[in-house]
């Protein structure tokens, strides 16, 4: 009479010197509590984790990004950095301060009074190229940065739910640098700008641009561009220069990203920004050819 062997025990198919008795779900391979991964249903090896990850089409914004993980998060460090440079002007001066004197946009050099010293500003034409961004973030009291930081917070987070996070970094920046060059273009070149607004007509821009295309109701977007054009025309004392530039940067990133043609979607809408950031810097080379001459 005969006994049949003892079948021999199994062991982790990663780890051959480890005896264990769990399966993964999936493909069914023995698995050591170091190769266990926890699944809706029991555990899965590493290999059926990821290739389940893999397969998993991750959810994509209208503009063809990815979508956000957490909605407004950019808005909101935006918000948290405008916060923070206007305390820097406070503590140094504020308007006549340094902080101030240093980043608003500036197109010729001047004089200016500053702690009550005279000192020179150095503008765009003359190397100050850095006052082209900084501009944008900085602001000439409360109310001022009040109103640009309440419009980012109301359409911020929902523009970055509908373009995800590096498109919508891609038209905020695009429309501030083009803000500060129509300001360069046709401001006075020996006045301070500062502010946000130019991004924030930019972002009023992309997203017009963005419910035409899928049939949203604009007409209060319609009301507040409206409201928003009879101020800045209608008082003095507000850059129109950064307002319009903003605003026509936002309208043509609102095309690129709006109407690319799904098939090569990003290559397209890269292609579209490269085109704008080439012709705002060929404005700013041109004008300074002409502040220069």
């Amino acid at each position: 009479m005969s006994q049949p062997a003892d079948a021999a025990p199994p062991y982790c198919y990663r780890h051959p010197d480890r005896e264990t008795y769990i399966k993964c779900q999936r493909c069914g391979r023995p698995i050591c509590p170091d190769c266990m991964r926890q699944a809706s249903v029991g555990f899965q090896c590493p290999e059926c984790v990821a290739e389940g990850a893999r397969s998993v089409r991750q959810s994509r914004t209208v503009a063809g990004g990815l979508a956000p993980a957490q909605v407004g998060i950019v808005s909101y460090v935006l918000i948290g950095i405008n916060v923070v440079a206007f305390l820097a002007q406070l503590v140094t001066g504020g308007n006549d301060g340094t902080v101030t004197h240093w980043g608003a946009m500036l197109t010729e050099s001047a004089w200016a009074r500053e702690n009550g010293e005279v000192v020179e500003l150095t503008g765009v034409e003359d190397g100050g190229w850095w006052r082209i961004v900084t501009s944008g973030f900085l602001h000439f009291g409360f109310i001022h940065i009040m109103f640009n930081m309440y419009a980012l917070y109301l359409f911020g987070p929902m523009l970055e739910r509908m373009l995800g996070y590096v498109r919508f970094i891609a038209m905020y920046m695009t429309s501030l640098v083009a803000g500060s060059l129509f300001v360069y273009l046709f401001a006075d070149p020996r006045t301070l700008t500062a502010g946000a607004s130019g991004a924030i007509f930019g972002l009023l821009g992309c997203t017009l641009v963005l419910f035409l295309k899928h049939g949203y109701d604009v007409r209060v977007l319609l009301g507040l561009l409206a409201i928003n054009a009879f101020i800045t025309f209608a008082f003095g004392g507000i850059s129109w220069q950064a307002h319009l530039g903003g605003f026509v940067a936002g309208v043509l990133c609102g095309g690129a990203l709006g109407f690319a043609p799904r098939q090569g979607r990003t290559y397209v809408q890269v292609a579209a920004f490269a085109v704008l950031w080439i012709a705002i810097a060929a404005g700013f080379v041109l004008r300074t050819g002409q502040l220069t001459a």
